[in-house]
């Protein structure tokens, strides 16, 4: 049965009950750490809403809001002192909230196309990612969508995978999705 994807840009008011919810289920709080009262995870996402070097999303299916998404621009972003980011080099953050969604095949259809809508900003040909290293899961689901692992990074929060996604690999492996979609 065909799903339709989908991504809504992520408001205060709409979404910060929502969001906290999933930040409190047991599968997230390890990799986000983000298990806090909802005052504070409120103000956290004012901040991050106001934070002009990401974009937050909501991802659905059908129309049912799923998952969270940030989008962000690596210059800016404590990551770029991980490497040598070029000036459009773009990252994603992704996790899926609602429970009943885990284990059925949607987080890779989603990274994909958030990655395409990355790659239709102009001069960006690298899209990097920096799971948890502990999270095998999403791991294995990047390198599914063709990224590739760069080496072990320290953040402040956790121990990253460095992972990139370059658009010539990117696009030579998905192209006959896209096409697909766009008839």
């Amino acid at each position: 049965m065909e799903k339709t994807l989908s991504f809504v840009k992520v408001d205060l008011e709409r979404d910060a009950e929502l969001l906290h919810k999933w930040q409190q289920q047991s599968y997230v709080v390890p990799f986000w750490k983000l298990d806090m009262p909802f005052t504070e995870y409120k103000t956290h996402l004012e901040h991050f809403l106001a934070d002009k070097h990401q974009t937050l999303y909501l991802g659905l299916i059908d129309g049912v809001p799923m998952s969270y998404w940030e989008a962000y621009w690596v210059r800016g972003d404590v990551v770029e002192d991980c490497y040598d980011p070029h000036p459009k080099d773009q990252g994603i953050h992704l996790l899926i909230g609602e429970e009943a969604f885990l284990g059925q095949g949607y987080a890779m259809p989603l990274l994909r196309a958030m990655v395409h809508f990355q790659f239709l900003s102009k001069g960006t040909e690298k899209v990097i990612a920096e799971p948890d290293i502990m999270n095998e899961k999403m791991i294995h689901v990047f390198e599914k969508c063709r990224f590739e692992k760069v080496k072990p990074i320290k953040l402040p929060d956790k121990t990253g995978m460095l992972m990139f996604c370059h658009r010539e690999t990117f696009e030579r492996r998905w192209s006959d999705v896209f096409k697909a979609a766009a008839t």
